[in-house]
């Protein structure tokens, strides 16, 4: 089937081939298990050109803008030193809308047992799970498929995907799979006490109050999503993750050390370079669009690798839409950050008219933000 697939050239029938893939429910793994050399014609795209890359000096060799990384050791021991850091913070919020975290509390065992978890669900036999494959979201608690938006992007992307939506109410764990269920949830509960800590220091960096992007449900829901980047055979023809800014309120995201993570920055293209230990954290498009557009969410993609697998780990936090009492919950750019010389540029929306319109547009380079602008 893979090879059925990869022979495919320039006039070959898109919709039959993205379901042929589709139904083979193997996933990108399935094509480097039948050991392909040549990726197939759904994977082909020029996502690598889609953004200049430049510097001040025109010089390919000059030092580009580095992702700060932020200690957050400090932020309950001294109030000098806690102002530091959100100062640290509102400066990485401002400029690049990603910094990195070190010292944040989650134990460093439970780091590499939920890199390793994820990585045993996706190199499981094929036959168990395709009992998870699925691409109805709404229904399953635990899904696994590859591509999210397979149907509506330009090209597909070189990665697989498990997902889960872990809170506001636990699966048991009797929904998840046995090879990283228990995983799922210890490394949800650690992620869930960290973003509160989190937003409490995007709060105050927007001047607020601590806990207020908590009280109005900014981590409400967490969704777990395991991603697995085989190795390419040709990784300049296609790219792991599309260029794209995350849905949510916040991101807190867990990666190995193989790399492939890039933020767009002033048309440059900058490696989040892999730190021990550390997590990444960004924040999401309904941060800026309620942050008035002081904070940033950046556009952002992984490159495919020769080299892998590449397993990484999102958790994306926002409010819980598919509550009935919740859908009709409106956010727009918050009162005390607006005022008659700096007015809203944004309409207020719900979550769920966002995360349905980021759904359906898919990963394609351009904010879902922009059509929410006044």
């Amino acid at each position: 089937m893979a090879s059925q697939i990869a022979s495919q050239d320039s006039d070959f029938d898109r919709k039959a081939a993205l379901k042929t893939f589709d139904d083979t429910k193997a996933g990108v793994k399935g094509l480097t298990d039948a050991g392909i050399t040549k990726i197939p014609s759904i994977f082909l795209h020029s996502q690598h050109n889609a953004a200049p890359i430049k510097s001040n000096s025109g010089d390919p060799e000059a030092e580009l803008p580095v992702i700060p990384t932020v200690d957050l050791q400090v932020i309950d021991r001294d109030p000098n030193l806690r102002r530091r850091v959100i100062g640290q913070v509102r400066d990485a919020c401002q400029r690049f809308g990603f910094f990195q975290v070190i010292n944040h509390g989650i134990p460093i065992p439970l780091l590499d047992k939920t890199i390793n978890g994820v990585k045993e669900f996706h190199e499981q036999d094929t036959e168990v799970k395709r009992g998870f494959y699925t691409r109805d979201f709404a229904y399953k608690t635990f899904t696994y498929n590859s591509n999210f938006d397979l149907y509506q992007s330009p090209a597909a992307n070189w990665r697989d995907t498990m997902s889960c939506l872990m809170a506001p109410r636990p699966p048991n764990l009797q929904e998840l799979p046995q090879v990283c269920g228990e995983m799922m949830v210890d490394y949800s509960n650690e992620v869930m006490g960290l973003a509160r800590k989190l937003l409490e220091l995007v709060s105050e960096a927007l001047g607020l109050n601590p806990d207020y992007l908590t009280n109005i449900g900014c981590s409400e829901a967490l969704l777990f999503l395991g991603h697995y980047y085989p190795a390419c055979p040709e990784p300049d023809s296609t790219i792991g993750i599309s260029s794209h800014s995350d849905s949510s309120f916040l991101t807190v995201l867990l990666q190995d050390q193989i790399g492939g993570l890039q933020v767009l920055c002033n048309d440059q293209w900058v490696d989040v370079k892999p730190t021990a230990n550390a997590l990444v954290i960004n924040l999401g498009d309904l941060l800026q669009l309620i942050s008035n557009d002081k904070f940033r969410s950046s556009q952002h993609r992984v490159l495919a690798k020769s080299i892998g697998p590449r397993v990484s780990v999102a958790c994306f936090l926002r409010p819980q839409h598919l509550l009935p009492e919740n859908s009709t919950r409106v956010y727009g750019p918050l009162k005390e950050l607006i005022s008659e010389g700096d007015p809203p540029v944004f309409r207020e929306i719900t979550v769920k008219e966002f995360v349905e319109h980021y759904q359906a547009k898919g990963l394609n380079g351009i904010s879902a933000l922009e059509v929410f602008r006044l």
